[in-house]
């Protein structure tokens, strides 16, 4: 009888595991962007040329190649590569549901980057990245639908700033900065005393693009997305390391 009663203390006494906090990002993103209506799809990291570079509107010849430092894999007459992004299952969903408008994805991710590593740059960290296309679809849904998923993720209503940039697979760029979570929009340390974050690049997708995922440009437009979930991560939970995230250590995952 004493036996019995000291398994069951003992079995009592022990600790459930921990999601790792990108898994919990990962989970709950997810979450939110099903619940706006998004599906959520799934691609290789292994990837071709074609579809990390050429459907994207980044053909060998292109400068924009430069802003990706690329892990090729031999033999490099096959042209194979580790993912720079999730794009390349943009054009692998716009492919495979060219008939089922409008269509609504997101595709959370592992990408891989040739880069020097510091408290904010990681050469393996992880993407969400989301595609919306159909008839009239606009930046106006863009900016709506990312409202709703921040206030859902955050906790708390933020307001979104869009500025003209560039990515060759959108036409207009933009980069997407939501009110800083943390001093909402006074300043602090965490904005650079700006009262905004940037979380994201993003824009108007490409003819060439949706050509590639066989869409008809003149009939349909779409918006396309792209943010780090490791930043993501870092301004939520206040890591102040990304490179904690990779790094195996049990005190930093024993508190999710």
């Amino acid at each position: 009888m004493n036996s019995l009663v000291n398994k069951e203390k003992e079995a009592k006494k022990r600790v459930l595991g921990h999601l790792h906090p990108i898994t919990l990002m990962q989970r709950d993103s997810a979450r939110i962007f099903r619940n706006l209506g998004f599906a959520i799809a799934d691609g290789p990291e292994i990837e071709t040329e074609f579809y990390n570079f050429d459907a994207l509107n980044i053909p060998q010849w292109h400068p924009a190649r430069d802003m990706w430092d690329t892990f090729w894999l031999k033999p490099l007459s096959a042209k194979r590569l580790l993912r720079t992004h999730t794009s390349p299952v943009q054009i692998r969903y716009m492919q495979s549901h060219k008939d089922d408008f409008p269509i609504a994805m997101v595709t959370p991710g592992k990408v891989y980057r040739h880069e020097a590593t510091d408290a904010t740059h990681e050469a393996q960290f992880y993407q969400l990245e989301g595609l919306m296309v159909g008839k009239g679809v606009s930046l106006a849904h863009f900016k709506g639908i990312l409202e709703a998923f921040f206030k859902e993720f955050f906790g708390t209503p933020v307001s979104i700033r869009l500025r003209p940039s560039y990515f060759p697979f959108v036409e207009p760029g933009v980069e997407a900065d939501v009110t800083c979570v943390k001093c909402e929009g006074t300043g602090c340390t965490v904005c650079k005393n700006t009262g905004w974050i940037e979380l994201m690049g993003a824009g108007m997708v490409h003819p060439k693009t949706l050509e590639a995922g066989g869409i008809n440009p003149r009939e349909y437009s779409g918006f396309a997305f792209g943010m780090g979930l490791d930043r993501l991560g870092v301004i939520k939970y206040g890591i102040p390391d990304v490179r904690l995230l990779y790094q195996g250590d049990l005190r930093l995952v024993n508190q999710f």
